[in-house]
């Protein structure tokens, strides 16, 4: 398949500013003359960055992508809250941040670091009874999401800025998959009695896929490429378990294969680098979880 359109595999998108997720999908839909492109972890239209995007039989791999870390660099303005977390909502509450002391910030910083009980913003993306929050605050819904447990590995301060009564800080934040930025933001602002939002939001990793592996969105629409093949994700994604060609055509089949004592999920990979399927072993067997080249296409 050298064709971008018919190949599946993933793109990695570096997202503009002021588009949604779907938004993304739809030019590359245009671009790779399909309606089989989907993808993985939501960015705010505000936000730019990395986006994971499948393209033909790539989309069903999203649902078993690895992407249990994420890493942002990002801009918090203390002094000033909004009804978004972030600068695309209306102004709640004003305060005077200039008189922070940096010692203070830091320790407001190290409370929300490690493993934290954290409350998703308002207008985020989680469903409510089957329903995105943000479209019920949209529709003048009133929302209140549970806290959830989450992991903010690191939060560090690249840099600081007074601007008249605000302060604005830039940080550089690693952290597991379902952390809300926007909730640091605004958690670090009411620990410092001051309020806080989001000005400005980069996604720089998901998983194993860096901004190094990303390409313009614009380039894209230009000439369509993948950033992976399928081979090329699974095998980027999991660890690789080595099989034959007979054993490959096997696995293409749906049929199992005797157990090897793997712990977990491997690409199982034929000798002609070919990614034929996700497999875990499963009991007396060694089954498939995802098939990547079914012998039906």
């Amino acid at each position: 398949m050298n064709d971008p359109a018919l190949s599946p595999g993933l793109v990695i998108v570096d997202k503009p500013a002021g588009m949604t997720s779907h938004d993304v999908v739809s030019r590359l839909r245009r671009a790779f003359s399909t309606r089989r492109v989907g993808h993985a972890g939501t960015l705010d239209p505000m936000a730019t960055g990395v986006l994971v995007i499948g393209i033909e039989r790539g989309t069903r791999f999203l649902a078993h992508l690895i992407a249990s870390t994420k890493a942002y660099d990002a801009t918090i303005r203390l002094g000033e809250s909004t009804t978004t977390d972030d600068a695309e909502g209306d102004t709640l509450t004003r305060a005077d941040a200039s008189t922070l002391d940096d010692a203070s910030i830091d320790a407001a910083i190290g409370a929300l670091t490690g493993e934290i009980m954290q409350k998703p913003a308002r207008v985020s993306a989680i469903r409510i009874d089957g329903k995105r929050a943000h479209e019920r605050v949209r529709a003048g819904e009133e929302v209140d999401i549970p806290a959830r447990p989450v992991t903010v590995t690191a939060f560090e301060v690249l840099g600081r800025r007074r601007s008249g009564t605000a302060y604005d800080i830039d940080v550089r934040v690693h952290c597991s998959s379902g952390t809300y930025i926007r909730s640091l933001a605004r958690d670090l602002g009411e620990a410092l009695g001051v309020g806080g939002h989001l000005t400005a939001l980069r996604r720089t990793e998901v998983g194993p896929f860096t901004l190094d592996d990303s390409i313009p969105l614009a380039e894209l629409q230009e000439k369509a490429r993948l950033s992976l093949t399928l081979d090329e994700a699974l095998t980027r994604t999991y660890p690789v378990l080595d099989i034959s060609e007979e054993e490959g055509l096997a696995l293409s089949m749906g049929k199992w294969l005797e157990p090897r004592g793997l712990r977990g999920v491997h690409a199982a990979r034929t000798p002609s680098g070919r990614a034929i399927a996700l497999v875990e072993e499963k009991g007396k067997r060694l089954a498939t979880v995802f098939v990547a080249r079914p012998s039906t296409l």
